[in-house]
């Protein structure tokens, strides 16, 4: 099995000392294959990184990892960056029409190398903790951007038939370590939603 898992410091694993969900999911098909040897499985969350991010190396990083004659499965969390409120130029990140763009063009990519494609959406914030964040002062998570770019995501799968797998109301503020990142506990909730779902499409 090749899998491809590609986002942002929360697909990484930030602020986890286990490695994130992403590392659990690689540990759970590794320990349930028949073959260990002959999966690949690849965390390539980036953090900082916005949908623009993405797509400026999606395809070259996938193709660089490819085994021959194999159709990966192509995991994609990434969004959070773009609905940053930035209070220097009194915008967002992204713009709204940009984001919902970039989706598609994520979602095209994609669909080159696999139709076995899964977008995770977005968590929820603490805003006590994120508005604005502590490690820079000019930028603020909300609520109520995150609800609007998990929105636009949600949409577009649903334009394109592609699997979405919404956990926007899936963790406490005490299950966020820094009001943004996850905690251990929080990762393994996001691993669990992701791995059941995977196989609801039977993808593993």
């Amino acid at each position: 099995m090749q899998m491809l898992i590609y986002g942002a410091s929360i697909t990484y694993g930030k602020c986890d000392p286990s490695g994130g969900w992403a590392e659990r999911l690689r540990k759970h098909v590794d320990e349930n294959a028949k073959n260990i040897d002959e999966n690949s499985i690849f965390n390539l969350g980036i953090s900082g990184d916005t949908s623009e991010d993405l797509l400026k190396r999606m395809e070259f990083e996938t193709k660089q990892r490819l085994n021959d004659g194999e159709k990966p499965i192509l995991i994609i969390s990434i969004g959070i960056n773009d609905s940053q409120f930035l209070h220097d130029e009194n915008k967002l990140r992204t713009k709204p029409d940009k984001f919902r763009k970039n989706i598609r063009n994520l979602i095209q990519i994609a669909r080159k190398f696999s139709s076995e494609i899964v977008f995770v959406g977005l968590l929820q914030v603490d805003e006590a903790r994120t508005d604005p964040i502590p490690w820079n002062m000019n930028k603020s998570y909300k609520n109520e951007y995150v609800e609007q770019y998990n929105e636009i995501i949600k949409e577009v799968c649903k334009e394109t038939n592609t699997y979405f797998v919404d956990v926007l109301m899936l963790l406490e503020p005490k299950s966020l370590y820094d009001g943004l990142h996850p905690t251990s506990e929080g990762h393994q909730r996001i691993f669990e939603v992701v791995r059941d779902s995977l196989k609801v499409q039977k993808f593993i």
